[in-house]
């Protein structure tokens, strides 16, 4: 007989627009206050700019308007998420973190078909957390998808 582990994975969960988001906890470097931007010409709008990170230059992007949601001002509460993908990081903009979850894989649906605005490419699955449900972002499509979008500009 064989024994099947269940795995277990950790997320940094966030708020966006009153709705909580995951990303893999792997993912994440640090989380920071907001940070002074630094515009940057001819990005996306998504793209607000680069920051500098203990001398690191790192370019950040909104969740909120990438998602197409309405613009809020930052408040004490606005984060940026430092993640890193491959040997890239990139900042990324919500309204606030919340906290860090275990998922155990079964309780993690795929999504086929979600309403909204948001892409089935920007989501990995859905997790229940007690009452909860967290959307989990596929952070590489996001973060690729929002510096695709420079050749349109």
């Amino acid at each position: 007989m064989e024994h099947i582990s269940e795995t277990i994975q950790q997320f940094i969960v966030f708020k966006l627009d009153m709705q909580l988001f995951g990303i893999d906890i792997q993912n994440v470097q640090i989380i920071e206050k907001m940070k002074s931007i630094m515009r940057v010409p001819k990005v996306p709008a998504c793209v607000k700019g680069v920051m500098n990170l203990r001398g690191e230059i790192i370019p950040v992007i909104s969740l909120r308007e990438q998602f197409e949601l309405e613009h809020l001002d930052y408040t004490d509460k606005t984060r940026i998420v430092i993640v890193k993908l491959e040997d890239a990081m990139v900042g990324i903009i919500v309204d606030e973190v919340k906290e860090v979850i275990e998922i155990a894989n079964d309780q993690i649906e795929a999504v086929q078909n979600i309403q909204g605005k948001m892409k089935t490419s920007h989501i990995l699955g859905v997790g229940k957390v007690e009452e909860n449900i967290v959307t989990l972002l596929n952070l590489s499509n996001i973060i690729e998808e929002a510096f695709e979008n420079e050749e349109l500009r």
